[in-house]
């Protein structure tokens, strides 16, 4: 019998705990372990921000609906990895040992890279808020509350190092389409501020039409923009910001007014992932073969946002890669069939696509894209605006949390969907 243990319950965990679970034997054991006891669908938190969701709509318990599936569940945060015994040790100095060890953790979120920036309760100095967590979507719906009695200017955008910007032109879009609702509009300047060389960046370097799409969408709902753009520190009320030209120099320094800002951080590995020897890179990602599978420790191995993928080409202000969430199933789903391949003493050799697919919502309407793979060169570059967008990603915050609840890691009806458009999880193997 092998043990099989998750370390984390988000968009990859889960799915990742369901997929192995249905692939091997009842013999085996499968245990997933959390830092709190419920899942979020993290792709919401912009909504929760402006109160267009409630936490309850967007968040579940993860034990009941792991139990029905035979999954079992430790509610705890993990603070060491044994690579060399197999074992964790977790908050309290329980121990728990594994066969296999599958990180889906997420990353640490740096916000102390800029003095001043981030939540308090995350290390952070209290100036910009993040959409990160629930938690964190909350408190600015708490503070946005108090703003619209004395409205005033915004900034929204990310942090250098950041490597997920869907987020912040999300945001940047929804809180214009709420301030309009309001009627309030008219007395907040929004500027987006961000360490990417230019508007649609991504972090992957354009995706079809995306730069002169999201301008033209920011000049329509009367937005400023700073791109490649280091910013140094916050206090409260002011950003100070240093602009750079494509060559890296410096081309103009920013003290930005605000009375509400949500910056996205740069991310980090975790600190108990981080501090195994050989696993990670200097900022912490799990280093992995093209099979998820750790250099370092093959029984070791790993999906999402905590994995080392390089930057898609050098930028003036560092950025990231960004991994969508069909990315991250394409990942979770090779893990499962190298796990199930090796216990049955097969040839461990499935390889995810890295396929991604993208709806960004922007309030009355929304950005989808296709890149396949995700990773530059590609064989699909599409990138569409529409309304069709915005009802695609309500759509789907309530399929995919459905899909949670009923422990599906790959409904039959989306499996086939997504093959007829020519979009798979995994790399076909080559035939004998």
């Amino acid at each position: 019998m092998a043990h099989i243990v998750i370390i984390g319950a988000g968009i990859g965990g889960m799915p990742a705990a369901y997929e192995i679970r249905e692939l091997l034997l009842k013999k085996h054991k499968v245990t997933v372990v959390n830092s709190v006891d419920y899942f979020q669908f993290v792709p919401s938190n912009p909504w929760i921000a402006v109160g267009w969701r409630q936490r309850e709509d967007i968040t579940l318990p993860i034990a009941p609906y792991l139990a029905r599936k035979g999954i079992g569940f430790i509610p705890k945060g993990v603070e060491k990895i044994d690579a060399v015994a197999n074992q964790l040790t977790l908050t309290g100095g329980e121990t728990l040992s594994y066969d296999y060890l599958v990180i889906t953790t997420g990353p640490k979120l740096s916000f102390s890279e800029v003095p001043g920036a981030g939540p308090t309760s995350h290390g952070g100095g209290g100036f910009t808020h993040s959409v990160c967590s629930v938690d964190h979507a909350q408190a600015f719906f708490a503070d946005y509350e108090k703003f619209l009695q004395n409205p005033g200017p915004v900034v929204i955008g990310a942090m250098p190092g950041a490597s997920c910007f869907g987020p912040a032109y999300e945001f940047a879009f929804i809180l214009d389409t709420d301030l309009r609702r309001r009627k309030l509009r008219h007395l907040v300047p929004i500027t987006y501020v961000s360490s990417e060389p230019y508007i649609g960046h991504l972090g992957l370097g354009g995706v079809g039409d995306s730069k002169s799409m999201l301008e033209s969408e920011m000049r329509n709902r009367d937005m400023k923009w700073i791109t490649n753009a280091k910013t140094t520190k916050v206090e409260e009320g002011k950003m100070f910001v240093t602009q750079l030209d494509d060559l890296g120099n410096v081309y103009k320094e920013h003290e930005l007014d605000f009375k509400l800002s949500m910056m996205l951080p740069a991310f980090k590995g975790v600190d108990a992932v981080a501090a195994v020897p050989n696993l990670c890179n200097p900022r912490g990602f799990v280093l992995i073969d093209a099979h998820q599978r750790s250099k370092a420790y093959p029984n070791i191995f790993s999906a999402g946002v905590c994995v080392a993928i390089p930057p898609v080409e050098v930028t003036p202000v560092p950025t990231g890669t960004p991994k969508t969430g069909y990315m991250i199933e394409s990942m979770v789903g090779a893990i499962a069939h190298n796990i199930a391949d090796e216990l049955a003493g097969k040839p461990a050799n499935a390889k995810g696509t890295w396929n991604a697919i993208c709806l960004a919502d922007m309030g009355d309407t929304g950005a989808a894209f296709v890149a396949l793979p995700q990773i530059p060169p590609r064989n699909v570059n599409w990138f569409k605006k529409g309304k069709w967008v915005h009802l695609a990603k309500i759509a789907f915050e309530k399929y995919f949390i459905r899909k949670i609840k009923r422990g599906d890691s790959e409904p039959v009806y989306e499996k086939y969907v997504l093959k007829a458009l020519g979009i798979a999880r995994l790399v076909d193997k080559p035939k004998p």
